[in-house]
């Protein structure tokens, strides 16, 4: 997904320049600014929602599909993944073997099966609680 959080702040510094300008009373340009920094969080926040249902769909799809190799070739080939550091780091030190070569594109693949998983699972725990502190702010 297309990370919108650089683009969001860009648009908040600048509308609330502006707002800084243009709204004498403090404490009502501050609940603007407050207000519109929520429905932005809020607008990404869904997205990324909408992203990881979506992602959790396949996986629910794969994970019940009729072939076993559609259910199981995620875990497979982490699996393969694992051995292979496993291989480089414990093993060939351990027993003087030579290392397997590891192409950049297999550890793209690695960080995106791992890190997928654990920021999604992140942000789906991290996201709603910012959202509750700016409602929170917003409300005080």
């Amino acid at each position: 997904m297309f990370n919108l959080l650089p683009i969001i702040a860009t648009i908040v510094d600048k509308v609330s320049s502006i707002i800084d300008q243009t709204v004498e009373d403090k404490d009502l340009a501050n609940k603007i600014k407050a207000e519109i920094k929520l429905t932005l969080l809020t607008k990404e926040y869904d997205l990324i929602q909408k992203e990881i249902e979506a992602k959790r769909d396949i996986i629910v799809a794969e994970a019940t599909g009729q072939s076993w190799i559609q259910r199981n070739w995620r875990p497979i080939t982490m699996l393969v993944f694992v051995y292979i550091i496993a291989h480089n780091f414990i093993i060939s030190p351990l027993l003087s073997l030579d290392q397997l070569p590891i192409p950049p594109d297999m550890w793209d693949l690695l960080k995106l099966g791992m890190g997928g998983y654990i920021i999604g699972r992140s942000a789906e725990k991290i996201v709603p609680e910012v959202v509750k502190v700016m409602k929170g702010k917003e409300k005080g």
